[in-house]
Order: structure tokens, then C-alpha cells, then sequence
């Protein structure tokens, strides 16, 4: 599109802020009334649940109770007996409820238990009556078609009236039928104190109605329609409802109906008009503010950073002045001054660069000329020992002459410059060439040990770094003993380590010569090498930069006895080489 960056962003506002955020506002919109419809539907069948949950409860804790009169043999007993006299009834009645168990069975505030029994020698009063008494009653009537054992009834008791008050009832009626006995029939009534039921839905707080029907009456609620001297009333408000449960207790169905609240979700929304209305004015005037404070600051800094960027083609770069803001643009600006300064540095300095090679060069022909000078010196030298060994030889003064060719040989292990790695097995010539010269000086006072694994004598280590601890151990551990010593020197593999170990036999170290030692040693460096014991700083150091620190050092020391140091570092792969 060829508009300018002006016009393209108020596009870009329009349809990428404006358009999407009304479509937004009505999905949210959408959204949040159709979550307050599940909320209100998730409530209900929470509301549902909970009410089942307490009514099987409270009704299986009688059908429990039922049960286990059912199976009591001693009420089973007392209810057949025959007795003489309405004394021996009394009596007996009088026994039988001093038993704790079977009266916590039967008297309870929450329930209110009658055992009926076709007996006419049983006085009625009290917990127990006979089938005369009731036979002719409504609930006793339901039981007795009933095919079932157990039934649960709502009732509306109005057999005695006017004499006595109808009211409203509920009934757990049982059959004691246990199939093991014979005898005369009988009937546990238990009555459930139905004005404490409505007063534990009532305690609920439930905030929708709540019905519980059969047969499309209303037997428990959380209204008004719980009355206990009215008969039960006909549910009429089926087009409020919004939930529906069915359970089932002892053969028979009920219904839980929940109703829902009217307009809730829209009242909800009502409530929140405010907010919505300020939500729009955040949604579009403020956007609308913004986008032109920020359509301002790009397309005035673009245009400055183009202007700089045509300078490119002359000789030196041109920087961005009083450079403003923190974000993208302004960070894109810094950088562009920091690469034309140093743009400018690199073309003001190419030509002192390559004069600085130039001499550079010069000055590594002059060193390789000096070494090669060097490298001659040496060479009158081992001449002039080689010629004095062979005068020796002549005057038949071998042990000078053996010692002028071990000199020799370290002389040259010392003057070598061309690499500081050499094999094990030329280091070992060295160590032995050293040893033997000390032989000469401490004669017997001084026996030696050198051992070298076969695969070990071709891995490549820092020259003089064995010889260096073999000295130390000469100087400061045979020397200053009068009775004979020996030093031990073995190398062996460890799977990809190299084990070195020096080993004497001489006056050995405290402990706090012990730890100065091992701390030099792991943390030996060029500083440090100014503070003594130069030749051991010196060979760990370079042991240390030829293992990039893998190297490890350990000393084992005990006065009188002698001292062990164990070098262990890895073994160099053909890469690493």
C-alpha cells in the first residue's frame, strides 16, 4: 500500500485495536453470561446433592435402627411371651427397658420407635402395643399390602381427628419377618420428628428453593409450603424449574426439584453497568490517545535515522544528536552511533594496523635469528664436556667420566628449547642421571628406585616436572639425614590417568609444613612463585596449564619416616595433542 506510515498506522488501530476489541467485548459478553447459566446450574446440582446426601442419611440411620430390632431375639422373646396378668406384662416391660442397649435402640429424640405385635396378653402403652390397636389405621393398612419388607411413608395423620390434631408424619415401617423365627405378627413403626427435618433443610441456607415430591406432592421444602397441621400440597410450579434429581428410597421414587432464579445473569449484568461502560472508554478513546503519542514518536525518529543514513556513502559516518526514549527505535539509534564511531576508529586506524604488522613481522625474523643464536652456544659447550670426559676415559678416571656424561645429559635436557613435552622414558634418563650424580655425593647414605609401567615410557609430560620433586626430595629429606635413605620413583596408568609418585625415605614434615606444601602445589600461580619453593611451584604450574587445572596433588608426610607425593593427571587423547 503506498500511504505513509502516518496513515498506515490509524489502519492498523482501526482494524487491529478497534474491531477486534468490540468483537471481544461481545464475546465476553457472551461469556460471562453463559458461565453465570452453567454457575447457576453447577449450584443446583450441588444444592441437589447435598439435599439427597441428607435425606438417605437421616432415613438410612432408621432403616439401621429397624434392622437391628428385626434381628434382637430378646425383643423377639418378649413380644411372643404370653402373660398371666397385666403385672406380669408390667413387670417384665419394666426389666426389658432397664437393658442399655435395647433402650438406646428404641428411644431416641430423633426418632420415635413402637413395636406392634399380634399378642392380646401385651398391655399398649409405652414403646409396645398390639396389632388390634392399629389395624385399622392408614399406615398400617399400606404396610400390609405391601409386598416389601420396609417402607417409608409421608403421612398426613388425620385417623383420631378432631380428638387429637392432624399433622403431618413421616414413618419407617419394618416387618419383624426375620426368617429364622415363627410367631405371631409384628411391626416396628418408627416415627421421624418430620419438624426437625424441615428444620435442618431450613438450616441449610440454601439460596434457591428446594422441593423434594411424590407424585406431585410437596413433601419437604425450604418455603413455606412445610405446615406440619396441613395435608401435603400439589407442586405447581413446574415451569421454574431448573433441576431435576430422582432417588430412590426403599422402592419408591422422589424428586428433587430445584428452581431457578429468575433473570439472575441479567441482574448480575445490571449490577456491572458502570463497569462496562468505562470499560469502552478504556477500550477506545484511551487506545485512540496512545496510538497517536506513539504514531508521533516512531515516524519522527524513522525520518531522523533516514536522514543519517544517507551519509553512508561519504568518508566518515555522521552520529545521531540528542538521541530520546528507552524503547526499540531509540536502543536501534545508540547502536547505529556506536558502529559509526567505531566505523570511524576502524577507518582512522587501518593504516597504523598494518605498520604495526609490519613491525611485528620484523621483530619474530629478529627473535628466530636470536634463537638460532642461542641455540649455538650450547653447542661449544657440550663439546667442551665431551672433550673432558674423553681425557678421563684415557687416564682411566671413569668415575669422573661417568659423572662429566651424566652432567651432560642434563645439561642438554635443560638447554632444549624446541618443545617443553617429552616422553616419560627421556624424563626417566634425566631422573637417573640426577640420581646418580647425587650417588657420587651422599655414597651409601643414599639408595634409589625407578620404575616405569611399559605403556607409560611414550606419554608425553612437561619435561623436568618428575626431576623437580626428586631433587626436593634429595635436598630436604636425605640430605639433612644421617642414616641411609632411599627415593622411590614409580609411574603407573589408572584407567586414563597418569600416576606419578615420589617417594623418600628421609626426616619427613609436620603437619603444617604438610598443608603449606599442598596448598602451593593446587594453587600454584606466576605471583606466587615469588614466595619460595620456586622449583615445585614452577613444575605444578605448568603441570596445571598442560591439564587446564585437571591435574590433582596430593602429600603423605610423618616425621622421622619420610614423605610420599602422588601426582595424578589425565593421560593426553590424540586430539587433545
Amino acid at each position: 500500500m503506498n500511504f505513509s506510515l502516518k496513515k498506515k498506522l490509524r489502519i492498523f488501530y482501526i482494524v487491529c485495536v478497534i474491531f477486534p476489541l468490540m468483537l471481544t467485548d461481545g464475546f465476553i459478553l457472551h461469556s460471562v453470561f453463559t458461565a453465570g447459566r452453567a454457575q447457576q446450574q453447577h449450584d443446583m446440582e450441588n444444592l441437589a446433592s447435598a439435599l439427597q446426601y441428607y435425606v438417605i442419611g437421616t432415613f438410612e440411620q432408621a432403616a439401621a435402627t429397624a434392622d437391628t430390632l428385626n434381628l434382637s431375639s430378646y425383643i423377639e422373646n418378649f413380644l411372643e411371651k404370653r402373660y398371666e396378668t397385666p403385672l406380669d406384662y408390667v413387670t417384665e416391660y419394666q426389666e426389658f427397658m432397664n437393658q442399655s442397649f435395647l433402650g438406646s435402640s428404641i428411644n431416641s429424640g430423633d426418632v420415635r420407635v413402637t413395636i406392634y405385635a399380634d399378642n392380646n396378653t401385651l398391655v399398649n402403652g409405652g414403646r409396645f402395643g398390639t396389632i388390634d390397636k392399629i389395624r385399622d389405621t392408614t399406615w398400617y393398612q399400606t404396610l400390609k399390602q405391601d409386598d416389601r419388607d420396609a417402607v417409608l411413608l409421608f403421612y398426613y395423620d388425620d385417623w383420631q381427628s378432631p380428638a387429637v390434631a392432624p399433622k403431618r408424619k413421616i414413618l419407617f415401617l419394618r416387618k419383624m419377618n426375620f426368617a429364622a423365627r415363627r410367631g405371631c405378627e409384628k411391626v416396628i413403626k418408627l416415627e421421624i420428628n418430620y419438624s426437625k427435618v424441615i428444620r435442618d433443610i431450613d438450616k441449610m441456607n440454601y439460596e434457591l428453593p428446594v422441593f423434594i415430591c411424590k407424585d406431585g406432592k410437596v413433601l419437604l421444602s425450604n418455603t413455606k409450603d412445610n405446615y406440619l397441621g396441613q395435608d401435603f400440597s400439589e407442586f405447581t410450579m413446574q415451569k421454574n424449574i431448573g433441576y431435576v434429581k430422582d432417588i430412590s428410597l426403599y422402592g419408591d421414587t422422589y424428586q428433587i426439584y430445584v428452581l431457578r432464579q429468575k433473570d439472575a445473569v441479567w441482574k448480575q449484568l445490571a449490577k456491572n453497568v458502570p463497569l462496562l461502560f468505562f470499560l469502552i472508554f478504556i477500550n477506545t478513546l484511551l487506545p485512540f490517545f496512545l496510538m497517536t503519542l506513539i504514531e508521533r514518536s516512531v515516524t519522527v525518529r524513522i525520518a531522523q535515522l533516514g536522514k543519517v543514513f544517507d551519509s553512508v556513502d561519504s568518508e566518515k559516518l555522521i552520529e545521531i544528536k540528542n538521541v530520546q526514549g528507552d524503547d526499540e527505535i531509540s536502543q536501534l539509534m545508540h547502536n547505529y552511533n556506536r558502529m559509526a564511531d567505531r566505523t570511524n576508529g576502524l577507518i582512522q586506524t587501518v593504516y597504523k594496523d598494518k605498520l604495526r604488522e609490519r613491525e611485528m613481522s620484523l621483530a619474530k625474523k629478529n627473535a628466530e635469528l636470536l634463537a638460532l643464536h642461542v641455540q649455538i652456544n650450547p653447542h661449544f659447550l657440550f663439546n667442551a664436556l665431551e672433550s673432558i670426559r674423553m681425557h678421563s676415559i684415557l687416564k682411566e678416571e671413569f668415575e669422573t667420566a661417568d659423572m662429566v656424561e651424566r652432567l651432560a645429559i642434563m645439561e642438554r635436557q635443560n638447554v632444549d628449547w624446541g618443545n617443553d613435552d617429552i616422553p616419560i622414558s627421556r624424563e626417566m634418563d634425566f631422573v637417573e642421571a640426577y640420581l646418580g650424580l647425587q650417588k657420587y655425593r651422599f655414597g651409601d647414605r643414599l639408595s634409589y628406585s625407578v620404575s616405569v609401567e611399559p605403556d607409560c615410557e611414550n606419554i608425553c609430560i612437561p619435561k623436568l616436572s618428575v626431576v623437580t620433586f626428586v631433587e626436593n626430595a634429595c635436598v630436604h629429606g636425605i640430605e639433612s639425614k644421617v642414616t641411609p635413605g632411599w627415593i622411590f620413583v614409580r609411574i603407573s596408568k589408572d584407567d586414563d590417568m597418569l600416576c606419578i609418585e615420589v617417594e623418600d625415605t628421609g626426616k619427613g614434615m609436620n603437619e603444617d609444613m604438610v598443608r603449606e606444601i599442598q596448598d602451593q602445589m593446587e594453587n600454584a600461580s606466576i605471583d606466587r612463585l615469588k614466595q619460595g619453593r620456586v622449583g615445585i611451584m614452577n613444575a605444578c604450574l605448568r603441570l596445571k596449564l598442560v591439564t587446564d587445572d585437571r591435574v590433582c596433588f596430593s602429600i603423605e608426610s610423618e616425621e622421622g619416616v619420610g614423605t610420599m607425593i602422588q601426582i595424578r593427571l589425565p593421560i593426553k587423547t590424540n586430539d587433545e595433542k
